[in-house]
């Protein structure tokens, strides 16, 4: 291989310098590389999340943007939290999100031969041992970092193993005999000797190799040793020809590691770029922890709508387009920050805005009476499916004498600045009729059951004779023709901005929104919704986009979940 609209709201952050392109371009300038090959390696652990989104957009991008190529390949070497079941998730969800590696799907675990013989290669030029130390004894041995009188921190010293100058022929032989089996698990490891004095503990001689009898779910009992991440990595990126290694900013402390091992393996010479992570508000950003959110049930799964996975938010009804459109507005830094949720709702905003269906659905019903309607009359009035689409042509809605409306569409007594129905008030129902409120029902518990109201036939359709206006229009569902469906609003998972930053004894369990869920068991939606598949997602007018879920709900009804809503001036003023 060779090297030698108006105000968008809120506003894009600021994007960073794309410093990466210009290393790029730098080392194809120089001849460094002679092209570009790039890869994302996720560990098959768990279930991609939206920063992941950021990594593989840059992976992908960059080999597009120089005309390379882009691997797909799993860092499989810990057999203890890997799965076939995460590779395949992994899988879908780069696909989802409109990406192809085409053939150049390859695995670490492939790799482990090749891995041992440069282990080998360390070991027989006097730079890797066999130790004895168990892990707790190494940590022990590496020191930690401290803080002088000044307080101004510093790292002493380590200490040497007392098996560090074990012979070549010695090592050679124990690292045989710990492929062989020969030694139970954390008994030995296997260690580059590098310096016990560098002030970067993780070059004071990192483990390259560590017993563990545990089934792979690839190579299922063949090894018992199992390389260390910071030695796998950069040699499998070597092994495929890899020109740029691009990660996370916390992989930056790694950097002098990954190249040391490229140097005394003498393979092709990788180059790590760091960049800094996608960190959101009101979101975990870690496999670890959305693994424990979903092993205790905090959320039904790795899926659950509120999860900041791709498969929850595929199910909540987001766009692979609109989530590209947000990694690629937050730019490239190598500073780490804090983007705000708000942008990426924006984002997705911006594409369902263009791309959904208009609907009619009541999520809170309360039955409308129109008394001098002719009894037994459906109407067929007609709806336009999308006003940003001129080609989205239009669909037929069917109106009768009662109507399910939203409960909060009526007031029998008005607060200041409502403009919909209360006695007395007039309001368009959307597609239909000018209807005036003539009174209204009640239950035996003093709840209001039902409205009443007559409509004027001479104002069907948006016609208002003698210039009569209305302040408001609501939507509406005929009941004889309503579809029954049931409604999954979801909130924030997390209620605080950064679910990290706890205070002592909290966790970020502490942090979660107790009221991220609520489940709208009956409402109705117009008839067109029946006939819907899994995914498809819609503008519920006035209401906020909706996606179909995959599963049913109670007594098997149709469900679908909100994505997210439209902004209501209503709400504030409300709120105020």
């Amino acid at each position: 291989m060779e090297h030698n609209n108006d105000m968008p709201f809120p506003a894009a952050p600021e994007s960073g310098t794309d410093f990466i392109s210009e290393f790029i371009k730098e080392d194809l300038a120089n001849g460094r590389f002679s092209y570009v090959h790039t890869r994302f390696p996720p560990e098959p652990n768990g279930w991609l999340h939206i920063g992941h989104c950021k990594a593989f957009y840059i992976d992908f991008s960059m080999a597009e943007r120089f005309g390379g190529k882009c691997n797909l390949r799993f860092d499989d070497t810990n057999p203890e939290k890997e799965d076939i079941s995460y590779v395949e998730a992994i899988k879908r969800d780069v696909k989802w999100m409109g990406y192809d590696w085409e053939d150049r799907e390859y695995y670490a675990s492939d790799y482990y031969e090749y891995l041992y013989d440069l282990a080998v290669r360390i070991i027989k030029k006097g730079h890797a041992y066999v130790d004895d130390l168990s892990e707790d004894e190494i940590s022990e041995y590496r020191g930690t970092a401290a803080a002088d009188k000044n307080n101004i921190t510093y790292t002493p010293p380590g200490l040497n193993s007392p098996w560090r100058d074990r012979t070549v022929e010695e090592n050679l032989d124990l690292f045989a005999r710990m492929r062989a089996g020969e030694f139970p698990d954390g008994a030995k490891t296997l260690r580059a000797k590098i310096n016990m004095e560098d002030p970067n503990l993780l070059m004071r001689d990192p483990v390259m190799y560590r017993i563990r009898r545990e089934h792979h779910y690839r190579t299922g009992n063949k090894w018992c040793i199992y390389p260390m991440y910071d030695f796998q990595h950069p040699l499998s990126d070597a092994k495929e020809g890899i020109t740029h290694s691009l990660c996370s900013l916390e992989y930056e402390i790694h950097r002098p590691l990954y190249e040391w091992f490229i140097r005394e393996a003498e393979v092709f010479p990788s180059r790590q770029i760091e960049f800094a992570r996608l960190n959101l508000t009101h979101t975990v950003m870690s496999k670890r922890w959305l693994l424990r959110l979903v092993q205790e049930k905090y959320v039904s799964g790795w899926d659950d709508p509120r999860m900041p996975t791709i498969a929850g938010l595929r199910r909540r009804g987001y766009t692979p387009e609109a989530i590209r459109s947000f990694v690629s507005q937050i730019g490239i830094a190598k500073t780490d920050s804090m983007v705000d949720i708000a942008f990426l709702e924006y984002c997705l905003r911006e594409n369902l805005n263009k791309t959904s269906a208009r609907v009619m659905a009541v999520l809170k019903p309360l039955k409308l009476i129109i008394e001098n309607w002719p009894a037994g009359k459906a109407e067929e009035l007609e709806a336009v499916n999308n006003p940003e689409d001129p080609h989205a042509g239009t669909r037929k809605l069917l109106f009768s004498g009662e109507l399910w409306i939203e409960r909060e569409d009526f007031e029998e007594v008005p607060p200041p600045k409502y403009f919909r129905l209360y006695p007395g008030n007039s309001v368009r129902l959307r597609y239909g009729y000018i209807v005036t409120c003539t009174g209204f029902d009640k239950d035996a518990d003093g709840n209001i059951s039902a409205v009443r109201c007559t409509y004027d036939p001479a104002t069907k359709g948006g016609n208002a004779p003698d210039n009569r206006k209305v302040k408001s229009t609501i939507h509406w569902v005929s009941t004889a023709h309503a579809f029954p469906i049931e409604v999954r609003v979801y909130d924030y998972l997390f209620s605080a901005e950064k679910p990290m930053d706890t205070a002592p004894g909290e966790t970020f369990l502490d942090k979660l929104n107790l009221n991220s869920l609520e489940i709208i068991p009956e409402a109705y939606a117009e008839a067109s919704l029946a006939d819907t598949a899994a995914g498809d997602r819609f503008q519920f007018e006035r209401l906020g986009y909706f996606v179909r879920d995959p599963y049913a709900g109670s007594g098997g009804r149709v469900v679908f979940n909100k994505t997210v809503g439209l902004r209501d001036a209503w709400a504030k003023i409300a709120k105020k």
